[in-house]
């Protein structure tokens, strides 16, 4: 059996034109060939698997071809590549110089690679600063790596850098395609974008996967089986669960997340690829941007055809909500919770809520005008007529584009105007509008109408009449001061009373207030003002707040109208220190002078 070959190395490029996705660079380095015009030291920079290596020996082949060769000519003795990850010592710089002043025996160049070059020691790069600048003219240095901004800028002054841009998706999938013809493999073009899409740019990893995935499913490439090789969602499930989405469904959505968690899938990854989802929706939602959608021909279809189904503000509000989740999951405690939370919201994104009737009979508004003609507000009405419109009021009366409504006729005495007008203002039910017609009412059922005060004109009569009323009803109430109780009071009474109100306090939980209260002994003054002192203004301002209802309480329980509380502010009063050792000691010394004694004994200190 022979040894496989991986299709990284089987199908890596002979020539630039193999190359995939970097044109723009592969062309500069032909032109330079050809013209002669290639720089001695040059810099390939980019990420992993997008050809860096292989462009450098394709480049080191072209330059010693001069037509006599053999088309299988690898120019080994003239290619050295180096590994600067194990290489990357001063020792290591010193034997590469010595060996670039040797010329090559075949050939015209002598080409060095210097792989992961971002891995040379501070003093190797040191080292190689001279050689870089000015090498023989037989010496050509390639110097690729990943990590550009590792490197000194000494280096970089001295290189021409080409920058290798990520293979897209599109191209991926094309040399994709191209290789699974070249094994005779039939694969689907959805499941060679899935492949392209894992790869994230670097087509080395699409290979590496197209091999795995290939090795799974032998030549039948399908999308089912690279989804399940892989352990990546299908497109499927995103479409099923949008729909559930917009049908509001959140049972059978709560159900298929449980299904994708039984799966071994976890909820970040699912809610990431959610918001994929609706990011490729949005871009569908305009011609200009269907081209940033990167799927096959079959997956454009179904995200056209769902697009359609989807407003921007829906997409809008669930892109915000998904990326929120995306940024508190690894925080959440509860982190299924929190994705399940989300999936509620999306679904509430376009519910209306329970659909009402709009003609449901008990809320519906009839229109006077309606019910009784117009010319009935601006005209009397004889009796005659009145007798034709009530002769049979038992039956209903058909409306135009209404139910029947069922109604009576009120024939009792008819109001004056006055009474009119007012009852029109107050209850539109039952309102009367002349002397000599009577409304005709339903007392099947009530006409409401909703949160619409009634209002009346301030110049009307009615107005002017219920004004009129109002002042006469006024009820002056004067006082006479010689009639307010002015009972003489002592400390004693006032103390009995101020230490209740304090208590009554205290029950209701004052704790505060009647601390304050309790801080002094009040004292009269005066005869009627009632002198009490606190340490500082802030129980002075709590005190104030409350001085209304605790002077209500003590003048109506010391039987006198005059009394008036005075407060004043004495901070000396509850005034503390924080004493020192020196001060604490004087205080000893005074009560027992013996202490001096004591201490003078021993020798003792403060």
């Amino acid at each position: 059996m022979e040894p496989f070959i991986v299709s990284a190395r089987k199908y890596r490029p002979q020539t630039f034109k193999d190359v995939v996705g970097q044109e723009a660079i592969t062309n500069t380095l032909v032109n330079a060939i050809d013209n002669n015009h290639l720089a001695q030291a040059l810099l390939f920079c980019g990420p992993r698997g997008v050809g860096k290596t292989t462009c450098a020996r394709i480049l080191a082949k072209q330059i010693n071809r001069d037509g006599t060769e053999k088309e299988d000519e690898d120019f080994a003795f003239n290619i050295f590549e180096l590994d600067a990850a194990s290489n990357n010592s001063v020792d290591d710089i010193r034997n590469l110089i010595d060996q670039v002043r040797i010329p090559p025996q075949v050939g015209k160049y002598k080409v060095y690679i210097i792989d992961e070059v971002h891995m040379l020691s501070q003093s190797a790069f040191n080292a190689f600063l001279k050689t870089l600048e000015e090498p023989p003219k037989h010496a050509i240095f390639i110097l690729a790596t990943t990590e550009k901004h590792k490197i000194i800028p000494t280096i970089l002054s001295r290189c021409q850098i080409f920058d290798f841009k990520r293979i897209t998706v599109s191209d991926a999938a094309n040399y994709l395609k191209y290789i699974a013809e070249q094994q005779g493999i039939n694969a689907e073009d959805d499941a060679l974008h899935i492949i392209a899409q894992k790869a994230d740019g670097a087509l080395r990893d699409a290979l590496s996967i197209f091999d795995r995935v290939v090795s799974f499913s032998g030549k039948e490439l399908t999308r089912k089986a690279v989804t399940e090789n892989l352990n990546v969602l299908d497109y499927d499930t995103y479409f099923q669960v949008t729909d559930l989405i917009l049908k509001n469904d959140i049972p059978n959505l709560l159900l298929l997340f449980n299904k994708t968690l039984a799966l071994g899938f976890e909820g970040h990854h699912f809610i990431i690829g959610l918001a994929s989802h609706f990011r490729d929706l949005m871009v569908c939602q305009h011609h200009e941007t269907i081209a940033l959608l990167e799927v096959g021909d079959n997956a454009k279809k179904l995200y056209l055809e769902q697009a359609k189904k989807t407003s921007q503000e829906f997409l809008l509000n669930a892109l915000e909500i998904a990326n929120q989740v995306d940024l508190q999951y690894k925080s959440s405690k509860n982190a299924r919770l929190l994705v399940e939370l989300a999936l509620m919201k999306l679904a509430s994104l376009t519910f209306k809520g329970e659909k009402k009737n709009p003609d449901h009979s008990s809320t519906r508004l009839i229109p006077l005008g309606q019910l009784i003609p117009a010319s009935f507000f601006h005209h009397s009405v004889t009796t005659s007529v009145k007798n034709a419109i009530v002769e049979d009021i038992s039956d209903p009366i058909p409306l135009a584009d209404e139910k029947v409504v069922a109604t009576a006729v009120n024939q009792q005495k008819e109001p004056t105007l006055e009474e009119t007008e007012l009852k029109m203002a107050t209850d539109i039910e039952d309102v009367t509008l002349s002397e000599t017609s009577t409304i005709v009412t339903a007392p099947a059922r009530k006409i409401h109408i909703k949160e619409q005060p009634t209002r009346v004109s301030g110049l009307s009569i009615s107005s002017i009449k219920a004004k009129k009323k109002h002042e006469l009803n006024k009820i002056e109430v004067t006082y006479d001061e010689d009639s307010l109780p002015d009972d003489p009071i002592t400390e004693a009474e006032l103390l009995k009373h101020w230490h209740s109100y304090v208590k009554l306090l205290d029950e209701k939980g004052k704790k505060i207030l009647a601390s304050n209260l309790s801080s002094d002994t009040p004292k009269i003054k005066d005869g009627t003002t009632i002198v009490i002192e606190l340490p500082n203004d802030t129980m002075k301002k709590e005190v104030e707040r409350e001085q209304l209802d605790l002077m209500t309480f003590l003048k109506k329980a010391l039987n006198n109208h005059y009394l008036l509380l005075s407060i004043s502010v004495n901070e000396e009063t509850i005034k503390k220190y924080a004493f020192t050792p020196q001060e604490k000691y004087e205080k000893l010394r005074e009560k027992n002078p013996a202490i001096d004694l004591l201490r003078k004994t021993f020798d003792l200190d403060l």
